[in-house]
This record gives C-alpha cells, sequence and structure tokens, in this order.
C-alpha cells in the first residue's frame, strides 16, 4: 500500500450519536470486522481501516451521516465497544477514542503488550510519535482531538486521527499504516483527509529532511534568541521559489449538503447492487424474503455490506452510495430503517457464528451478492437516486423509520406500489 493515498474534506459536525443507533453500530461493526478477518485476515483489516475511502463507506453503510466528520468518532468508537468482547478471539485490540480517552492510548497499549506478548512500550511509543508528527511537524491549522490505535496480536497497527478547525468548521482526518513504515518524518502518512487551507507546511514531507537538519542546525549554532532577530531582519518583500510538484493523489470531497444528490452516487454501481439484490435475494435467502414488509429491502442492505466487506479499494469513490443501505441518523438520505437494520444485523451474526464452525454457506451467499452486483452493473437499469430516495422515505414508516427528529409517521397517502422492485428487475 502506497504510504499517502489521498486526502477528502470533512464537514465538522457537532453533536452525539444516540443510542438505539450506537448500540446497533456496535453490533454491525463487530460482525463486519470478524467476515473481513474471516475471508481476508487481520492484516487486510489494518489496511482497509488505513483507507480513508473505505473508512468512510464502512461508517456511511451502519446508518451515520454520510459525509460528516462525526463518522470518524462513531466508527472507532463501535469498534472499540463491539471489539472489546471479542479481542482474545480475533487478535484485534482498539484503543483510544476521543479526548480524554486518546491520552489512554499509551497505556492501554502497555497492558494489551503484557497480555498477548508484543511490545506494548514501543507501540506505546509510537503512537505518541504519530500524535506528535499530527499535531506538530504537520502545520496545517488542524488541532488533534480523536486518536483511535488498532492493534493485532502480531504487533501490527493502524491509527485513524482528527483534527479540527473549528474557525472554518471543517475537519481533517489522517490515517496510519505501520506496514511498510520505516520512519515518522519521511511521509508516514496513508492518507490525510481535509480541506484544502492553501499553504500547509508538511516537516514529515520527505522533501522536508533539509529543512528539519537546517532547523537543528540553527537552534544549535544561533540560538532562539538570534533567530528571532535575523527573523525579523530578513522580513519584507516575499522571496518566490519554485518548489516540487505534490504528486497527485485522489482526493475524497465530502459536500457541506447533507442530503444525498445524485452527483454523489455513482449510479451504475447503486443499480448493481440493487440488481444483485433481486436476482440472487430469492436463490439464496428464500426464508428471509417471507419476512413480511422487510424481506427484500433487507437483501438490498445485505448487498451493500457484503460491497463493503469483499470491495476492491476502487469502489469507494462514492461513499454516499452506502447510505442507501441503512439511511441515516440525521434522515438524510432517508431515516434509519430499524426493521431492516436489525435482520441485516442478525444475517450477517449467523453466518458468521456458521463460518466459525466450519460451514461457510451462509457468508458464501453473502459474498455471491457482492460478485452479481459487479457483473449486473454493466447493464443493470432502473429508477435515479432521487425517485429511490422519494420511495423510501415513502415506506420508511413500515420499515420502522427512525432518526435524530423521532419515528417516522405513516405517509397521508398511503404506501407506493412495488414499481421500484419490478422496475430494478428489468435491468437488462
Amino acid at each position: 500500500m502506497a504510504r499517502r493515498s489521498g486526502s477528502a474534506d470533512l464537514p465538522l459536525h457537532g453533536g452525539q450519536v444516540p443510542k438505539w443507533l450506537a448500540d446497533r453500530m456496535t453490533r454491525l461493526g463487530a460482525v463486519m470486522t470478524q467476515a473481513v478477518v474471516h475471508h481476508y485476515g487481520r492484516d487486510e483489516l489494518l489496511r482497509r481501516l488505513a483507507n480513508p475511502f473505505w473508512f468512510q463507506a464502512f461508517g456511511a453503510v451502519m446508518g451515520m451521516d454520510w459525509h460528516s466528520s462525526g463518522i470518524t468518532t462513531s466508527v472507532i468508537g463501535a469498534l472499540k465497544r463491539g471489539l472489546t468482547p471479542l479481542q482474545k478471539e480475533l487478535g484485534v485490540h482498539v484503543c483510544g477514542g476521543r479526548g480524554r480517552y486518546s491520552r489512554q492510548t499509551p497505556s492501554e497499549l502497555i497492558a494489551i503488550g503484557d497480555q498477548v506478548g508484543f511490545d506494548g512500550g514501543k507501540l506505546a511509543q509510537a503512537s505518541r510519535l504519530v500524535a506528535k508528527v499530527d499535531s506538530a511537524a504537520v502545520h496545517d491549522g488542524f488541532d488533534l482531538y480523536l486518536h483511535g490505535f488498532v492493534v493485532t496480536d502480531d504487533g501490527h497497527w493502524a491509527v485513524v486521527q482528527q483534527g479540527m478547525n473549528g474557525e472554518r468548521r471543517q475537519a481533517r482526518r489522517y490515517h496510519w499504516l505501520s506496514e511498510g513504515l520505516t520512519s515518522f518524518v519521511d511521509d508516514p502518512h496513508t492518507a490525510i483527509e481535509g480541506a484544502g487551507q492553501g499553504e500547509i507546511v508538511n516537516l514529515a514531507d520527505r522533501r522536508a529532511a533539509t529543512s528539519r537538519c537546517a532547523q537543528l542546525d540553527l537552534l544549535s549554532s544561533l540560538g532562539p534568541d538570534r533567530i528571532v532577530s535575523e527573523l525579523a531582519r530578513l522580513e519584507g518583500p516575499e522571496q518566490r521559489t519554485e518548489v516540487e510538484a505534490q504528486p497527485l493523489l485522489p482526493h475524497l470531497v465530502m459536500p457541506a449538503h447533507h442530503d444525498v444528490r445524485p452527483e454523489d452516487v455513482v449510479a451504475r454501481r447503486l443499480r448493481g447492487n440493487l440488481a444483485a439484490a433481486a436476482d440472487r435475494g430469492p436463490a439464496d435467502f428464500s426464508e428471509l424474503l417471507l419476512t413480511p414488509g422487510v424481506g427484500a429491502r433487507t437483501v438490498r442492505a445485505l448487498a451493500m455490506v457484503a460491497e463493503v466487506v469483499h470491495g476492491a479499494p476502487c469502489r469507494f469513490s462514492d461513499p454516499g452510495r452506502f447510505s442507501f443501505a441503512h439511511g441515516g441518523k440525521d434522515r438524510h438520505p432517508f431515516p434509519v430503517p430499524l426493521k431492516v437494520l436489525d435482520e441485516t444485523i442478525k444475517v450477517w451474526k449467523s453466518a458468521v457464528q456458521k463460518a466459525k464452525l466450519g460451514r461457510d454457506e451462509e457468508l458464501g451467499a453473502l459474498r455471491r451478492l457482492d460478485d452479481q452486483a459487479r457483473t449486473l452493473e454493466r447493464h443493470a437499469t432502473g429508477p435515479g437516486v432521487d425517485e429511490l430516495i422519494a420511495d423510501e422515505r415513502q415506506r420508511s414508516h413500515s420499515y420502522g423509520g427512525r432518526s435524530v427528529f423521532g419515528w417516522e409517521q405513516p405517509p397521508a397517502s398511503g404506501p407506493r406500489t412495488d414499481a421500484m422492485v419490478r422496475a430494478v428487475s428489468k435491468r437488462r
């Protein structure tokens, strides 16, 4: 994996995740993590957490605000709650968190190291260095307030930490990965996410090695007082020098608007998810489809969760699409369909538990949903994004729709017909 994999803009949002959603995020995050480890191993889980695009989609598919900074806090919190009871079984440990919990990371790492046998003191030092680089060596105007450190029994780790710029109402998320890391001061990030702020002083860039050495030489030869006086003397017309161009990197721009718009979603991928649910659902989830009211809708959510578990990195460039699985707590793109979310958790939990006993049939069925989605998206047709959102909101009451504004009420005109299902079935 490349050290630096991209950047993104994140609107800074306040508030708390309601308990009814936080509890479900904990359960869904835990079973999805178990599925990733079962299929691909612990190191692959770390690589995904270090990918800013996957991380945003992971939070969106669980019902969080699809575009905001709150995904970082809620996902790290959900993983810490959900994986702590499973840490002996999975060999994955989540340390740190927001505010005062971030400062507990070194002691947590030392305690875990004593339990499983890695050098907790060394990792505690790594945690401090990671935080120091992003707070002191990268002068981008963002103050760190969250530090999540995910470590495996092998001593491999990923870090997700976030800073805020309150004046601009923006957040920046930083991703680190221990794989291939040889230095904390030569391009150590796998990604930095956040809104562009113009000129940024990044002393962790490998091109800043000369600058770092020169600063140390100046400090030892001149001292702080002489440095200040020399700077005052040199003040004057701006001196412009050519600077090596930054390499082009993927840049995920999370918009300020709350609503999910057609331009936020790759429509063919969304139609592929819907078509896969319509095509594979009757064959692989016949019993689930007998559930009144939520069966077919749940299979659609399962297809999107399956993509987060199995999808390639290139498929997460539109995290807004994954909010079509379980909506969002702020009612965008639609209220969280609790009946669907609970069914999703139930199906994945059952599949993971059976896989532990050597029975992979259910996990295999879920993986086929993702395989089918990629096959069908080239030909699938169906309703547009706005029409899908309108239909979901019309049906929200029957799905147990809930948001921070309360429970959804029945629509005055009654539920719409099954035109959506028929439209998706005519995909070829």
